[in-house]
């Protein structure tokens, strides 16, 4: 009976360790926040000041006012999205120190209410004619009907109980200067033209910011990660600069085998780390639940 071959130097080797298998193109996708039904709240002010053109310089100041206040409620409107779906995103997270989305309604229904306000200004005879009911009643309307449409921002901390906010803080820093390394590779890359290692980039960096979650989760693990976080990271930084300048000038395929190579290696680098934190934490839980378990019975409480 025909059996396949099988050994040590067999293409299809069977005899070798499991490796972790490949992380795919839209394994961590997600869907951006800040969607279509924010970017249009962008379009009201725009007619707006175009109406306002002919309307005399009060009738043009307002109504630049207000288009102004829109626009700058559809950016915060934008950030807090964005922000919120980070907070929810993590199994610890601080509440943002800004509410955007909570000034976003505020600043909507200021925008609103002076522009209903330019239109009761218009319409009077005069400006001691012009009446202020019904700019408010609009501004508040505004208000809150952007609050119902969109919600407010986080207003409580996500999983904090007996962390150390210092270590917390001193984490923050950390992952704030890693996320630096991984946009400037992202802006770096993208001089290389070259679709697919864009996203092998973007495999690496989710790979990344895995550790970054499993740290910032416990910031105890800052002393073993920091070198990732830190020295390997500014690295991969200036290899995919030095990469990104000598492919766009050659195109060498050596040179994107070896960038590639280079990537492999700091992903299973980096998913090792990952990985070893975790069990770390188990172990430490592990070891917790043994001690709980000899002084409950040495209480006199027996457990099964």
């Amino acid at each position: 009976m025909a059996k396949r071959y099988g050994g040590k130097f067999s293409p299809q080797d069977d005899s070798s360790s499991p490796k972790q298998p490949p992380r795919g193109q839209f394994d961590v996708a997600r869907v951006e926040p800040a969607g279509a039904r924010a970017n249009l709240l962008f379009l009201p002010a725009v007619p707006l000041v175009f109406l306002s053109l002919n309307d005399g310089a009060v009738g043009l100041t307002i109504g630049l006012i207000a288009a102004g206040l829109l626009t700058a409620a559809a950016f915060l409107l934008r950030e807090g999205l964005r922000a919120e779906s980070a907070y929810n995103a993590r199994r610890t997270a601080r509440r943002p120190a800004f509410p955007r989305k909570i000034f976003s309604s505020l600043l909507t229904g200021l925008g609103v209410g002076l522009a209903a306000y330019r239109t009761e200004y218009l319409d009077a005879a005069a400006a001691s004619e012009a009446s202020l009911i019904a700019p408010i009643l609009f501004g508040l309307m505004a208000s809150v009907l952007h609050s119902v449409s969109f919600g407010i921002d986080p207003m409580t901390d996500k999983g904090m109980e007996g962390i150390d906010t210092f270590q917390q803080d001193r984490v923050a820093r950390v992952v704030e200067g890693a996320e630096t390394h991984l946009a400037e590779m992202t802006d770096a890359i993208k001089r290389a033209g070259d679709r697919r290692i864009e996203a092998r980039v973007e495999r690496f960096q989710d790979t990344a910011r895995d550790l970054f979650r499993t740290v910032e989760e416990d910031p105890r693990d800052l002393a073993g990660a920091r070198k990732y976080l830190t020295v390997y990271l500014k690295g991969a930084r200036d290899a995919t600069v030095k990469f990104a300048d000598v492919y766009d000038r050659t195109r060498d395929a050596q040179a994107l085998e070896d960038y590639s190579s280079l990537l492999d290696d700091l992903e299973q680098n980096f998913a090792a780390r990952t990985r070893k934190l975790l069990l770390d934490d188990r172990s430490d839980l592990t070891v917790e639940i043994d001690v709980l378990r000899e002084r409950l019975q040495r209480e006199g409480v027996r457990l099964d």
